[in-house]
């Protein structure tokens, strides 16, 4: 390392032990620390591109300080946009639904990314949920069949609205994991045990949690920028919403994530090809985590005919 940077600048003697005896040292060793910290992550399967385990890291460090050995679980899920937040005051939030206040999640959020008590930028975190309070998502880009559009309109009405659409009686609350039958890795990831930790971190701090929850099963979040949500389900293991609307066995089983190339017929990234290959991560559904089970039958419109199923399509473009 030192004569890296000596290939760089020349420093005086004192700057020079400094580094030698002092900086480098303490980085090293704080890099170990790291490592060892990190170690549990190698028993689960990798994230791949848009995908993050979000509260497993938090469980397992300085915040919650549960034991990763112990528990096994993989919490590997899609990144949720942050779009019409503000709309969604009262609605359950994370894929599970493990919290109700948004204020909590902002705050919680930037623990979880490492900033510490002491450190918390309260005042600039308010703005920023201030600002996700309104932002919108992208329109769609491409041209819309508005025709086809408008008899899909009538389909997401009788299937998706109550679910799905701002105002719906379901939308926002969460579904048994019984009632839609997704992979349950993210919901057995998080336990009682740590929401009743997280409600009890802020004790001695000017701000407090206290809307942790457990929960049974995954929110039914609203549909705003439904095109540029996919991969779709919490684990992103459904590549469009074209295989989303068909029964389990027709959907893919691997496919290849991070290309960002959209195709406006299923309504989703290209995800198969060399290039996406090349371009992407692979995702295997098999892999502990991965499953891409659910939301299926008639509830789910996954037994549409093909030109019921392209009219609902075209109108999720609208949204």
């Amino acid at each position: 390392v030192m004569q890296a940077i000596g290939r760089h600048a020349q420093l005086n003697p004192v700057d020079a032990a400094l580094y030698r005896y002092v900086l480098i040292p303490r980085v090293r060793d704080a890099l170990l620390q790291q490592k060892a910290a990190a170690a549990w992550e190698d028993s689960r399967p990798a994230w791949g591109r848009g995908r993050i385990d979000p509260f497993n890291p938090v469980k397992f460090g300085h915040i919650l300080g549960l034991d990763p050995y112990r528990d096994q679980t993989i919490g590997n899920s899609d990144m949720e946009p942050l779009w019409d937040m503000g709309k969604q005051q009262g609605y359950s939030l994370h894929w599970d639904g493990l919290d109700t206040s948004l204020t909590e999640v902002v705050l919680t959020g930037a623990l979880g990314d490492g900033a510490s008590p002491s450190s918390l930028p309260v005042q600039d975190l308010h703005a920023l949920q201030d600002w996700i309070s309104g932002v919108q998502p992208p329109k769609y880009p491409f041209p819309i069949d508005q025709a086809l559009a408008g008899q899909g309109s009538a389909i997401y009405g009788q299937l998706c609205a109550s679910c799905h659409a701002f105002g719906g009686a379901r939308t926002g609350t969460v579904i048994p994991q019984s009632e839609d039958g997704t992979d349950r890795h993210r919901l057995d990831m998080w336990t009682q045990e740590a929401a009743t930790r997280y409600n009890a971190y802020a004790g001695n701090y000017p701000w407090h949690f206290s809307h942790f929850v457990k929960t049974d099963g995954y929110v039914s979040v609203p549909l705003d920028g439904a095109w540029l949500r996919a991969p779709y389900l919490h684990n992103g293991s459904v590549p469009s919403m074209d295989d989303l609307l068909k029964p389990v066995a027709q959907r893919p089983t691997v496919f290849y994530r991070g290309y960002d190339v959209y195709d406006p017929v299923h309504m989703g990234f290209v995800s198969d090809g060399d290039a996406a290959k090349a371009y992407g991560t692979k995702y295997d559904t098999s892999v502990a985590g991965n499953g891409n089970a659910g939301h299926e039958g008639h509830a789910y419109g996954t037994d549409l005919s093909d030109d019921q199923r392209r009219a609902l399509l075209e109108y999720m473009k609208t949204l």
